[in-house]
């Protein structure tokens, strides 16, 4: 009998605490939405920048460490001048900006908070110029100031512990059915919660994107350009939008399109007009 008390007190204590932790989560969640300025999209994001921007400098310190460096000064330079005149128009303060170009074959970059900015050698396969390089680094830069790792660390740990709660409550049925309520409890988050997100973030990267290579002089068509080449290019079955973070490509560049009078607006108010910049 003593255990059995034991283990209903320790039951009914852990549905305490996590009853008193979505309780402080939904009482930051009052004060802790924020604008994003360029779509005026709010969201939830209860990490601060300087937060955000100390776990970037340690993954950007950890990849550096660890991958080496484009020897291709050309591909280095292209990186470092595109990045430059994209960070000069961003207004956002508290970003150290750093550009580096790494020698991998992978087609991929990628924007750390703060500022630090990565793109690997094998992306230049798909470039045609310096404005096709800034569609891709605008949007990388755009997830950062849009804070959108901060945005998934917040969903996260929503998520995290709505699935505590859902598990305190289902406490007291069979492991095998509280095994199957969990299960499913990851499926709807995953598919109805955590991607649909990441699609969210894709589009407004895109579109911030798009702004800021036109502030920066680019012409913002050669976002478009890019992206449906990009496309092309990919072989094998595209996977469904709903089972994915990414959108799917025809969705992405009629979206793009859609942008275009505003971010062709900022291009011609732009002190420089580089159009294409650089052909490769």
């Amino acid at each position: 009998m003593q255990g059995m008390a034991m283990r209903n007190h320790s039951g009914r204590r852990r549905r305490v605490l996590a009853l008193a932790a979505l309780a402080a989560l939904a009482a930051v969640a009052v004060v802790s939405c924020v604008t994003e300025p360029e779509t005026g999209r709010r969201r939830l994001i209860l990490t601060s920048m300087s937060q955000e921007a100390s776990l970037g400098q340690q993954s950007w310190t950890e990849l550096t460490q660890s991958q080496p460096l484009s020897r291709d000064q050309a591909k280095t330079a292209a990186v470092q001048r595109v990045g430059a005149a994209i960070s000069q128009v961003v207004k956002q303060s508290g970003f150290a900006w750093e550009f580096k170009c790494f020698a991998s074959d992978e087609m991929n970059a990628f924007c750390l908070p703060g500022g630090k900015v990565g793109v690997y050698e094998g992306l230049f396969k798909a470039f045609a110029n310096d404005a096709e390089m800034a569609a891709v680094v605008a949007h990388e830069i755009a997830h950062a100031t849009a804070r959108h790792g901060g945005e998934r660390m917040t969903y996260a740990m929503a998520v995290g512990l709505a699935g505590l709660g859902l598990n305190m409550a289902l406490d007291s049925k069979a492991s095998e059915n509280r095994e199957l309520w969990m299960a499913a409890y990851a499926g709807v988050t995953t598919v109805g919660v955590i991607l649909p997100y990441s699609r969210v973030h894709e589009y407004e990267a895109d579109e911030i994107g798009a702004l800021y290579m036109a502030r920066a002089g680019y012409d913002p068509r050669a976002a478009v350009a890019f992206w449906e080449k990009f496309a092309a290019g990919k072989s094998g079955a595209a996977v469904p939008e709903i089972l994915s973070t990414h959108p799917v490509d025809a969705n992405r560049v009629a979206r793009l399109k859609q942008v275009m009078p505003r971010a062709l607006a900022e291009y011609e108010k732009a002190p420089q007009r580089r159009g294409l910049g650089v052909v490769y």
